[in-house]
């Protein structure tokens, strides 16, 4: 006799849990990869590879997060106008002094996977600079990295 076992399929109402994290002095790939990790679920038990399990992360002090290396003066940041010849480039400083939440939500985005599930989880990440944070009222746990 085989007995098989059943995928655990989580609910479809599920609870939503907040966490916030603190980016000062962070390494930026290692917060990344860690914040990517809440993303989808991977601490928890119940991980379901293609669900959203209702994990949010709240990121604070993001002008405050390091890179390693000559990161700062080599690593860039690409866009495009839309127009032809329209490139635009940005080294890590520049966007820094421009708008630092869009380097962590670079860095996170590129850990997610690159389908539907990917883009609706970037929707469970918010990135402040400096300490505040409206998200009090979910009252969100510290994420200790």
């Amino acid at each position: 006799m085989v007995l098989k076992t059943k995928t655990y399929f989580p609910k479809a109402d599920k609870e939503i849990k907040w966490y916030v994290v603190d980016a000062e002095g962070q390494v930026l790939g290692r917060l990344a990869s860690r914040i990517a990790q809440v993303l989808r679920g991977k601490h928890n038990a119940r991980f379901t590879p293609h669900a959203d399990l209702g994990f949010r992360v709240a990121v604070v002090n993001a002008e405050k997060v390091v890179v390693t290396g000559n990161k700062t003066v080599q690593k860039t940041y690409f866009r495009h106008s839309g127009y032809p010849g329209g490139d635009k480039y940005r080294t890590f400083e520049e966007q820094m002094a421009v708008k630092p939440e869009f380097i962590i939500s670079a860095a996170v985005k590129g850990m997610l996977p690159k389908n539907h599930l990917g883009r609706q989880l970037m929707k469970g990440l918010k990135v402040y600079t400096g300490p505040a944070h409206p998200h009090q009222a979910q009252t969100p746990e510290v994420l200790a990295l």
